[in-house]
């Protein structure tokens, strides 16, 4: 059973953490609009925005899958982790279970793609190997929450944001470089502080942005908790995730490429967030792992063949 008194203090000031930082993100936008184009800058980039996120292109979450050489695992390969999915899918009121794939990496790992309705959740065979039922179903938890929360909706309106924040930033600097004569001659005044936020903004809204990813992340933890009734099961998977993602420099050298300070991370420390997790112990109760956990059913059969490669895009697989 949780501390459900710290749970809700915690998923409080979680939500309104995001509420800030995506009001600052939009307040700030909306100055550089000023700015730049005076008050009818404000409409323009209104409009700006929408045609942007009309035409940004929906990237089916298969293609994405598909560079990590994933492939769909059937109900009937893993029938024991598609119950414990589709248990976990009904506590959190999905409108569909998702789709689990395996990628064939001995990297520790899960990620999630798409949306409510065609989610699907990637599984490495690291994870699948090294973690045991309670830890396994604290981080489907944990990817079910970024899908019931729609943190990747949420993520992309910030990349939008952060994106038309560079835009503008580029846009104003170009018209001050264009001006830099009119200043040689005095005919023009500039207000310096404008030029300095102009400069800055791109890199304030980045910060924001990484801010508004933790607070998505310790609160999809919360709500894994409280999903699986289980938060120790999470806090021994994210601790073994940590181990099983150090290279042999994290081993000889702890921290040496993890961001500092750790406010320039996307993620959270795992100690912070292990010890939230550990917050919300109460009474011991019978977790949705041990309900429909049977004996006998390996997760899975087949040994990965390779080990973690770099990916363009920056992601380990």
């Amino acid at each position: 059973m949780l501390n459900l008194a710290q749970w809700h203090r915690n998923a409080w000031l979680n939500r309104l953490q995001s509420a800030l930082l995506m009001a600052f993100m939009m307040a700030l936008l909306a100055l550089l609009g000023l700015l730049v184009w005076g008050e009818e800058g404000l409409s323009m980039l209104l409009l700006l925005a929408v045609v942007l996120l009309l035409l940004s292109p929906v990237v089916s979450p298969w293609l994405v899958l598909r560079l990590y050489r994933a492939r769909p695992l059937h109900p009937a390969e893993v029938p024991a982790l598609y119950d414990m999915l589709a248990e976990i899918a009904r506590r959190a009121e999905l409108p569909a279970v998702p789709t689990l794939c395996y990628v064939p990496s001995d990297l520790v790992n899960a990620f999630t793609v798409g949306g409510k309705r065609d989610a699907v959740i990637g599984v490495t065979d690291g994870l699948l190997r090294n973690l045991q039922w309670r830890e396994i179903a604290g981080v489907l938890a944990h990817e079910i929450s970024h899908i019931k929360n729609g943190d990747l909706r949420v993520m992309g309106l910030a990349d939008l944001m952060s994106r038309l924040t560079r835009f503008l930033s580029l846009f104003g600097q170009l018209l001050l470089l264009f001006n830099l004569p009119l200043l040689w001659a005095d005919q023009v005044q500039v207000n310096w502080w404008a030029v300095a936020l102009l400069i800055f903004a791109p890199h304030i809204i980045l910060l924001a942005q990484l801010g508004l990813s933790r607070t998505r992340e310790f609160h999809a933890d919360l709500n894994a908790a409280l999903l699986t009734g289980d938060p120790e099961g999470l806090a021994s998977a994210l601790a073994k995730i940590e181990v099983g993602s150090r290279g042999l420099m994290d081993i000889l050298f702890p921290g040496m490429n993890l961001p500092e300070p750790s406010w320039l991370r996307t993620h959270p420390p795992t100690v912070e967030r292990i010890r939230r997790l550990l917050e919300l112990r109460q009474q011991p109760a019978r977790p949705v792992w041990q309900q429909v956990w049977e004996p006998g059913r390996p997760v899975w059969v087949r040994q990965a063949t390779r080990g973690p490669r770099y990916h363009w895009s920056g992601l380990w697989y």
